[in-house]
């Protein structure tokens, strides 16, 4: 199936970069971390913008927006 990179901005995953399928490639599209390491369970969300100068990149969610 073809992908793409995808980049995380804000947030615990800043900086990551991951492959995003074609078929995930909506503007818009909402992804939900969730982190369980060692205390409380804590929950991000990310949403998916794209540009042509910078692609595909997930932008933190922050509370209350």
């Amino acid at each position: 199936m073809p992908s793409q990179n995808v980049r995380f901005i804000g947030g615990p995953l800043d900086g990551r970069m991951q492959d995003l399928r074609d078929s995930e490639a909506v503007a818009g599209r909402l992804l939900r971390h969730i982190y369980l390491h060692d205390g409380p369970k804590i929950e991000t969300q990310y949403e998916l913008h794209y540009s042509a100068e910078a692609g595909w990149v997930y932008h933190h969610c922050h509370p209350g927006s």
